[in-house]
């Protein structure tokens, strides 16, 4: 591995010290930490190789995860979209293991089984596309406001049919 592809942070793996980070980058070598302590290490004669994926972007080398992570930031903040920071993070403690039994009228006709935390998904999904569909309409420019006024009575009616379900979070402010 070149020297010039490490940055300050960066995880790597030696073969003798192990898993390692870099904390320091000079002319001839990095510091690593590894488990048992900073040792200065040359990227090209020691074998150290990154731990992680690496994407390689016209001249921009940094780990595959973090590149994603600033890509989709970055076409959330140009789409005007809000980060996702608002979600369910878990089903109520009394619901997990359980099952929702749908029984039809007709005696003949079998009955439906569906997994809770299955279901909860996808009312959470529902939840989350609605607030994306809500910031898009917020954001549109070729609505007008009479327009968009119309369009989120529609998102709070379904927001309003949703409340039945809050007795399914853990977490009161993730609720509808």
């Amino acid at each position: 591995m070149k020297l010039t592809e490490l940055h300050l942070g960066m995880a790597v793996v030696h073969p003798h010290y192990g898993a390692g980070i870099v904390k320091a980058i000079n002319e001839h070598a990095a510091e690593v930490l590894f488990t048992d302590g900073r040792k200065p290490v040359e990227p090209e004669s020691s074998a150290l190789t990154p731990a992680e994926a690496q994407a390689q972007v016209s001249g921009l080398h940094v780990p595959l995860a973090q590149f994603i992570e600033l890509t989709v930031e970055a076409l959330a903040n140009r789409l005007g979209l809000d980060k996702p920071d608002t979600y369910a993070r878990e089903l109520a403690p009394k619901w997990r293991g359980g099952k929702c039994v749908l029984h039809p009228r007709d005696p003949a006709l079998a009955t439906k089984e569906i997994e809770l935390e299955v279901f909860f998904h996808k009312i959470v999904m529902v939840r989350n596309n609605l607030r994306v569909l809500e910031q898009r309409i917020n954001a549109s420019e070729t609505l007008t406001s009479a327009e968009k006024f119309d369009w989120q009575q529609y998102i709070t009616k379904c927001y309003g049919s949703l409340t039945t379900f809050n007795l399914l979070f853990k977490e009161k402010e993730d609720q509808f």
